[in-house]
């Protein structure tokens, strides 16, 4: 408890956090920098963000039952999602209990399937998109394929980091692209979207601050690339107008507006010759914004998304030097306990740094960590991109 002129306010809270990994850990790591007790839950013991936090919990979170065992528990003030394996609806019943959910309930419903937020944004809020269509069956998914035509990108309604995206260019692509979304799906919504292919020059994450008492901010815009529809790589600042700035700030508002609620929000767009492109949004920090730990910003985006979800003011979000990321593979499947080297060789370049995330096993293409450069404001971002790799693949996990 801390005393603010005369007033007693209670400043730590209990967060119960559902999901934890890599993003987990470092909103875990900024909650105890500012006197927070967090709970982290994860379907397997000694998740990254599990050895960090203060108490540890291992459910299946598509369990209503088991989630309202430890809400019940706990007794938590607030709970904050950061995958999408949960079973979303039971945070209606914590928020009318009077527990905060972050970014609201509503938000993390839409957010955890693309069809909801797809919806929400072409057809209700009218924001720019690539042509999509749905399908729950090999049949109607032949027929959106011919309907949105090939190249054409295939997702489940409710995956993370990439897994089950593919990316159909031929007639001999359909069945395995099929099996791949609904293999690779999570949660029960076995259902996939067929969009059209975007032939974008740079995919940016826009993200986006929204505030108990204070105005929206935005961070200066991130650029990344992925491979099978994974972040491989990060840099902030990206190199766009200030026209198109704008257009993606307008559109962010429109949708973290709509879905309500405070926190940090990943908001990603593609930028074409023809305009800005609403892609997707995720309701907390987002994997491309691990460049922010390079100290791009005055405040990385887990230190942004705490301070939101607490209430506490912030004022500015100052660009304070370049920054790029580059993350670090795992290539071979099931190493329990994974031994990392060529750390000692990684840490030699200047101006870098690495995060192990400390994940118990590997799967192939599985992220371990991530390399990070920076270097002053204005310095060539081609060579910053390059140095992160390097480091990023020095580091081997065996």
């Amino acid at each position: 408890m801390t005393a603010f002129g005369g007033a007693l306010e209670v400043m730590t809270k209990k967060i119960l956090l559902l999901g934890s990994g890599e993003l987990g850990k470092e909103f875990v790591i900024a909650a105890k920098r500012l006197g927070q007790h967090v709970i982290a839950v994860d379907s397997y013991n000694n998740a990254p963000a599990q050895q960090v936090a203060d108490e540890r919990e291992v459910i299946n979170m598509l369990d209503g039952a088991q989630l309202d065992r430890i809400v019940a528990k706990h007794k938590p003030d607030i709970i904050v999602p950061e995958i999408e394996a949960i079973r979303t609806e039971k945070l209606y019943d914590y928020e009318k209990q009077g527990i905060q959910v972050v970014p609201s309930a509503r938000a993390a419903n839409f957010t955890m399937n693309r069809k909801a937020i797809r919806d929400l944004a072409s057809q209700e809020l009218g924001l720019k998109t690539a042509k999509f269509m749905y399908a729950d069956n090999i049949d109607d998914f032949r027929k959106a394929i011919k309907e949105i035509k090939m190249p054409c990108v295939v997702k489940p309604l409710m995956s993370s980091s990439g897994k089950g995206q593919s990316l159909v260019m031929s007639e001999g692509d359909i069945a395995k692209s099929w099996e791949y979304a609904f293999t690779k799906a999570r949660g029960d919504h076995k259902e996939v979207i067929i969009e059209e292919f975007i032939d974008f020059f740079i995919e940016i994450t826009l993200l986006t601050v929204t505030q108990k008492n204070g105005v929206t901010l935005y961070c200066p815009p991130i650029g990344h690339r992925q491979e099978r529809g994974d972040y491989m790589e990060s840099w902030q600042p990206a190199d766009i107008n200030d026209e198109s700035l704008e257009e993606a700030g307008e559109m962010a508002k429109k949708v973290t507006s709509a879905l309500t609620g405070v926190g940090l929000w990943g908001v990603e767009f593609f930028l074409t010759g023809s305009g800005v492109y609403f892609s997707e949004l995720s309701p907390r920090p987002h994997d491309t914004g691990m460049v922010t730990l390079a100290g791009t910003q005055n405040f990385n985006e887990f230190e942004l998304h705490l301070r939101a979800v607490l209430g506490l003011p912030i004022e500015e979000i100052i660009l304070e030097r370049a920054g790029a990321s580059a993350v670090i593979l795992a290539h071979d499947d099931s190493v329990n306990q994974p031994v990392y080297s060529g750390i000692e060789d990684a840490v030699k370049f200047k101006k870098t740094d690495l995060r192990i995330f400390g994940k118990p096993n590997t799967r192939i293409y599985r992220r371990m960590g991530v390399a990070l450069a920076h270097d002053e404001l204005g310095a060539d971002m081609d060579m910053l991109r390059k140095r992160a790799k390097e480091v990023a693949a020095l580091v081997k996990v065996n």
